[in-house]
């Protein structure tokens, strides 16, 4: 049990403590007056602000020191996340600085350092989209975005990013019509990015993953991904798109992360008038996330040729 859940019991049961007290006190108080109901009525007002100023002081205090326990996380997180790559790219560029290596190694020493550089700018850049979600703008501009041909670009790149094969990543679309949504290209982009890569990521060796676009009715379109790797428990379900929240199992220590994607997922959703809900049958049964957007209907003449 670590020092946080200890204050976080000690102050539980504090609260039981003060709860019991003041049962005893009222208990005593009703016992020992006389048949005029006026200081019983008080008493028994008393009692209610009593127990009520209790709970909620002890539900308030134990909600900050678990936000406290998120932030300090979330920053142990981060430092891992940029010194990692920082202290590697270093360690390489010392290494070409001080020897003599072959073409080959200087090759493979730049490719190491290119994908190092891109881990911090995908850090930086989740932190910096994290901040804005947080941030309520006016009227954004939004543009009609082709859904399907968003979601084949966002598979091309999981696939370049992660080194795999055409087959490990699989896109299945539905409708021959394109699916469009009104919105930000970049931010759907985003939190399409997100999702896949979190399919990667929790995979296991063997990755396997499913992305479809798919028209959900006729005012709504589904993005959705699926992958066969740790799973989620269930009772975490509901607490994964939280900020900070990172899955708590014992084989996902060694994945490293802020805690802030699926949260970005979740904003971007939202402020397209989505939603975005996960599924899980468990540990080690995969996951799926499907994305709800509002679809916008374009009509047949404006389409381009061919669609």
């Amino acid at each position: 049990m670590t020092r946080r859940q200890k204050t976080i019991a000690f102050f539980i049961t504090f609260c039981v403590l003060l709860v019991i007290a003041a049962v005893s006190l009222v208990a005593l108080y009703v016992a020992s007056i006389e048949r005029s109901l006026l200081p019983l009525i008080i008493g028994i007002v008393l009692f209610a602000l009593i127990i009520a100023g209790i709970i909620v002081y002890t539900v308030f205090l134990v909600m900050e020191i678990k936000r406290n326990e998120d932030h300090d996380s979330f920053i142990n997180s981060v430092t891992h996340e940029l010194k990692t790559p920082i202290a590697s790219i270093r360690l390489y560029l010392e290494t070409l600085q001080s020897r003599q290596v072959t073409e080959a190694q200087r090759r493979e020493f730049y490719d190491i350092m290119l994908a190092d550089a891109d881990r911090l700018h995908q850090t930086v850049d989740q932190v910096l989209k994290a901040g804005v979600a947080r941030e309520k703008s006016g009227s954004p501009v939004r543009v009609p975005v082709d859904m399907t041909a968003l979601a084949r670009e966002c598979v091309d790149l999981a696939l370049v990013r992660h080194h795999l094969g055409t087959a490990s990543i699989r896109l299945e679309t539905r409708p021959s019509a394109p699916l469009m949504v009104n919105g930000d290209p970049e931010e759907l982009r985003t939190m399409l990015t997100n999702v896949i890569n979190n399919a990667v990521k929790y995979s296991t060796q063997d990755v396997q993953v499913t992305v479809s676009v798919d028209a959900a009715s006729p005012h709504t379109m589904w993005l959705r991904v699926q992958d066969r790797g740790v799973g989620i428990p269930k009772k975490q379900l509901k607490r994964i798109f939280r900020r900070f929240y990172r899955v708590q199992m014992p084989r996902l220590k060694q994945v490293k992360g802020t805690g802030l994607g699926l949260y970005i997922v979740r904003s971007i959703a939202r402020a397209h008038g989505g939603r975005v809900f996960a599924h899980s049958e468990g540990e080690g049964r995969g996951a799926t996330f499907t994305m709800e957007l509002p679809r916008l209907v374009v009509p047949a003449e404006a389409l381009p040729r061919g669609a």
